[in-house]
Order: C-alpha cells, then structure tokens, then sequence
C-alpha cells in the first residue's frame, strides 16, 4: 500500500467518522452529547461501516463468477452499510445516555482536577470521622440517651472540625425545644469561645491587608474572643479611641468551600432520593446556607450591614458598633469597642431582666417587620450586655432581608395567629409558600385549626415551639417556605435562647403578640389612615383615569352589538412546546411503526428483481426500510430518556 493511497484511506475514515457523529447527534436532536462519546459512538460506526461494506466486497470478487454487479447496486450496498453504521452510532449514544445520563462524569479534560478535588474531600470525610471517632461521639451515640459525657465530646469534635460544623453546633445550642439542658450548656461554649490562634498568625493577616499595626497605637495579642471565622482583639487608634479588630482565620475560606461542597454533593443526593427532601426543597436550602456562609467571610459585606443596620435600628435601646470603613478590608473589620460582656457569660441585674429582654426582642422584630433588615444569628455570644445598662448587638456577618410583600405577608401571618383564625392561617402561608399542584387545601386548613388548638388553647400560654411545629406542618403538606422567610423564625429561634438567659420564664410569643398589637394600634391612628390612603389614591390614579374611557369603549361595544370575548388557547409557548413534541414523538412512533411493518413485508416477498444472486431488488428495500424503524425508534427512545432525566 503505497503512502498516497494510506492518506486517502485515513482522510476518508476520518471524514466518515465525523459524518456519522455529526448525523446521530443530529437525528437523536441531542446536544448535551458530550465530544467524547459522540466520538467513539462515530468510531463504531465508521467500523461496523467498514466491515459490511468490505464483506460485501469481498463476496462479489470471491463467489461470484464473471463480471461484477453494476455501479448502482455498489453504490445502494454502500448507502445501507452507511446506514448501519449511522444505527449502531445512534444506540451507543442512545444507551450511553441511558445508563450514564450526560454529566454524571465529568469529561475527560476535568477528570485531573476532578480526581484532586475528589481526593481532597476524602480526606477530609475521613478527618471528621477521625476526629468524631477520638472523641468518642460514635460509640456513646450507638450506646443510647443523652448525657453530659456525651455533649461534651460533641461539642469538642465540632470545636475540632471547623467553621461549618461549628456554626452548626451554634444553631444547636440555641434550640432548648429539641436538646436536653446539659446539650445547650456545652453547645453553647462554641458561641464565643473557639480554640484561639497564636498571634503570629493574626500578625500575618494584618500585615497583609493593612501593612501591620502601624496605625494603631496598641493592639492587645491576648484576644477578646475567639469564633469560628474569626478571632477578635482589642486596640487602640492613634487618635485615642477604643475600637476591636476582627480578623479572618487564616485558611478558613479554602476549608469552609471544601466542606460547603461536601454539603451541596449530599443535598443533591438526598434530594434526589427523598420525597421528604424535595418537599422542602434540600438543595434550596442548602445553597441558601452557602450563600450566608459565604458573605460571612467578607468582612466588606458586615461592613455594610453594620451601616445599614444602624440606621434601621437607631434609638431602639440596643446599641450597634460604628465601622471604621478607611480601616476595614475583606479580612480585617475595625469597629467601636463596645464595653461590656457578652450575654452567654454575663449576670444581668435582677431588677432590669424582663425589660432588656422586652428591648431585645422590640428591636429583632422592628428590623423585621418594620425595616426588612435583621440580625439572622442573634445568639447569646452575638449579644452584649454593655457596663451602662443597655444591650449591644455584633457580629452582623449575617443578615436577613425581607421586601416590603414579604414583610406584608408575615404581618398577616402574624395577625392571623393573634386572632387565633386557622382560615386567615392558612391563607397567609399559601401566600408566601411554593404549593404543590395536589395540595389538599381542607387537610391543610384542619391540622392548621388543630395546630392552634394545642398551643393557643384558653389557658395555655404560647411558646416558641408553636413556630416549630408550624414549621413541621408545613413540610408534611410540601410547602416549599422561601429562604427568607426560613431565616426570619430561625433568628427569632435563636433569639429565644438569649431571651431565656436575660429573664427566664420570658413569654416571647405573648410579647410579640403585644408589639403586634401596638403597631396595629399605632396604624389604625387617624393620621396613619389618612397617610396610607393617600398613599393609595395616589397609587390608584393612573387607572381611575383610564376607567372613565374603557367603561365608555364597553358600553359603545354592547350598545353597537360588538361586545366580544376573545380567548386564546395554547397562548403559553411552554404549553406549545410540550404538545408539539408529544405530535413529533407521536408521528415518529407511527411511522417507525410503518416503517418496520412494511419492512416485514418485503423482506417476505419471494421473487422480483435480483440485486445479486443471494438479494432481491424487494429484500434490499426492506433491509433499508428496516433500518430506518430502527432509526426512528431510536429518535424516539432518545426523546423518552431525555424527558426523564430532565
């Protein structure tokens, strides 16, 4: 074989495999087909291509006497081989996609990083198991009840695992409605108080943003607390004033991404594999908490919800630091000193309990109902009892916000529950939740009646486990709540830890029902009245002055006989779509069908022309009708497979 005809024959092999590809990616309507399948299914059919056309061949030059068959009968003979490689490409694909759906493996190109990345999270499942394990966590859980030796290892394997399990162990500490006592205590030494780092590791992160501590005129190594994501110390400006530093660990972005994806991979797993997690929308939810955890590590982001909220919360009785802006950076936030302890360690007066708790609570409910803007995370070490007597609120890495329909809507909610209406109840949360197309509106409305029943009940004081139980009701029914309004009850949850700290035995619900009462008051005032209804007209103008013209248009139509109503069917393009593939799956179906049926016929036809000795003109038409059902049910096939996996 001389070169020339080698480099005819791989150009030609080459383009037949790129025909092949290109023809059953096109014909199965395919795109997500990624380069390398599409490649080898094309390689299989350039061979199953070869190889009939060659067999052919090689039985017209060897059992055949004489002169060969005519050019036309070569040339159908190569097109139906073709045909048959065409098939084979369209299967591969068709099965590929079947038992290995597109993206299940990442391409080849990412499969370096792909085996780093997975590398990485092995070790470090295999960590948190290690240390879980050195604790002693798994086997006093295997042993059964809860006890104090128990939360203490818990509390330190989550102290040892990092950022994410820690605020994890911090939610936990905050929920005395699902723990034992002895649970929250230790729990709640994660809040403020996290292994502190050296301060030569500190040193580094201030030298790297701010040049050092050239601007301070002291700085104390001794730090004032220590949290997950960052540790806090005191210091002093050149100009005299008293301010803290908050410092960012140092790699605590790379291990909070590797364990964020750790909990997306089983979010997606669980979903996929639970009605319950769907229900609640797992993958939501977690991408929600990734989100949070992600602007707590930018130090720009508290900045700013300092700011805002100090101007939302301003003379409310609960003090919020000043931010040094010039001074703060992504890894480092200068803030006013607030003088005082922090409330998991501080011993309130007994005189002024109930009334700090009462301002604690007014100003956590005036951010979210009346400014939009709250602290999501209000635990105790969050909270500050100040040496003159008041509150102060820090740590504003996260925050919740809430648009003025969102705010409206848990006002009704609120409402709703105050006048103890489980049909106002039921209509405020169909409003703000995601309902299923099945929803059974009268189950719904009877376990909301029975719900406030149990907890609102003559004689029966409310407590924060009706806004738990509200919670569990609506994830039975597959209410899908939106994340803003899953962070609202989180934050007054974790505020009611710090509520029962300042005065035990505080009544939240009923002081949330008075604030509520008070507001309704303050806009039911005259003044009030007039101010939301010209806020109204106002509104309302543009169409009353439109009204007088169309009701004229109405009347001249009815009068003149020419009132119509038109309607129009399939007027949603998503509605078209889905009917016009189910009319493409149903035509490709019957003419697969057809196809095959006549191909049946065909090939039982005895006689007529003869193609070559063995072949007739009728069995070679049937053959290709024959690979053409097979094409189309495959089309057909790729269709099906593509609606279930999306």
């Amino acid at each position: 074989m001389t070169i020339s005809t080698l480099l005819t024959f791989i150009l030609g092999a080459t383009v037949d495999i790129i025909l092949l590809a290109y023809g059953a990616r096109r014909l199965l309507a395919e795109s997500r087909f990624s380069l390398s399948r599409t490649v080898v299914a094309g390689l299989a059919g350039q061979a199953l291509t070869s190889t009939i056309f060659f067999a052919l061949a090689s039985g017209w030059h060897i059992g055949i006497r004489g002169p060969g068959p005519a050019y036309g009968v070569v040339l159908g003979f190569a097109a139906l081989a073709w045909a048959c490689g065409l098939l084979l490409a369209m299967a591969i694909l068709v099965t590929w996609q079947a038992f290995i759906p597109a993206g299940t493996i990442p391409p080849p190109a990412a499969w370096p990083r792909s085996l780093r990345s997975r590398g990485a999270r092995s070790r470090r499942y295999w960590q948190i198991v290690r240390i879980f394990t050195r604790c002693g966590v798994g086997p006093m859980l295997a042993r059964g009840p809860f006890s104090a030796t128990l939360a203490r290892s818990l509390t330190e394997a989550l102290d040892r695992s990092g950022v994410v399990f820690v605020k994890f162990g911090q939610g936990l500490s905050t929920r005395r409605d699902l723990l034992p006592p002895e649970f929250t205590t230790e729990l709640g030494r994660l809040q403020d108080r996290v292994s502190p780092l050296p301060w030569e590791s500190i040193e580094q992160v201030l030298g790297a943003e701010l040049g050092g501590t050239v601007m301070f005129a002291g700085v104390d190594r001794e730090p004032l607390a220590s949290a997950s994501i960052a540790q806090v110390h005191a210091a002093t400006l050149r100009t005299g004033e008293r301010v803290v530093i908050k410092v960012l660990r140092p790699g605590v972005t790379q291990l909070v991404e590797r364990d964020l994806d750790i909990i997306a991979r089983l979010a997606r797993r669980t979903e996929a594999r639970a009605a319950w997690a769907r229900a609640i929308g797992v993958v939501t939810l977690a991408e929600g908490y990734a989100v949070g955890l992600r602007e707590e590590l930018d130090f720009r982001v508290e900045a700013a919800n300092l700011a805002a909220a100090s101007a939302a919360s301003a003379a409310r009785g609960v003090v919020i630091p000043r931010v040094h802006h010039d001074l703060s950076t992504q890894k480092v936030l200068v803030m006013q000193r607030l003088d005082g302890t922090a409330l998991s360690k501080a011993a309130p007066p007994d005189g002024d309990r109930e009334q700090l708790a009462r301002d604690l609570l007014d100003c956590v409910l005036r951010q979210i109902v009346i400014d939009g803007i709250f602290h999501a995370d209000p635990h105790p070490g969050n909270i500050m009892l100040l040496d003159d007597g008041r509150l102060g609120l820090i740590d504003f890495g996260a925050v919740g916000r809430l648009d003025s329909g969102l705010r409206a809507a848990l006002q009704r909610l609120l409402l709703a529950l105050d006048r103890r209406d489980p049909v106002a109840l039921t209509d405020a949360l169909l409003e703000v939740t995601a309902r299923p197309d099945d929803l059974d509106e009268q189950a719904l409305e009877r376990s909301v009646g029975a719900l406030l029943v149990r907890h609102l009940a003559v004689g029966r004081a409310p407590d924060i486990t009706l806004f738990t139980e509200l919670f569990r009701l609506v994830t039975r029914h597959e209410l899908a709540v939106p994340p803003e309004f899953a962070a609202t009850f989180r934050a007054l949850s974790t505020l009611e830890g710090g509520l029962t700290m300042l005065s035990p035995g505080f009544d939240m619900v009923a002081e949330a029902e008075r604030f509520g009462q008070r507001e309704l008051t303050k806009r039911l005032r005259p003044e009030s009245l007039r101010e939301v209804a010209a806020e109204e007209v106002v509104a309302l103008l543009p169409m009353l002055r439109r009204l007088p013209r169309r009701v004229d248009r109405i009347a001249a139509a009815v009068e003149g006989g020419r009132l119509s109503v038109n309607v129009r069917l399939l007027a949603d393009e998503r509605d078209r779509k889905v009917i016009t593939g189910w009319v493409q799956l149903g035509v490709l179906t019957i003419l697969a069908a057809t196809a095959g049926f006549m191909a049946v016929a065909l090939l039982a036809l005895k006689g007529g022309p003869a193609m070559t000795p063995a072949i007739g003109l009728y069995q070679f038409i049937g053959y290709c009708l024959l690979v053409i059902c097979a094409l189309l049910a495959l089309r057909v096939l790729a269709a099906v497979f593509r609606t279930g996996s999306s």
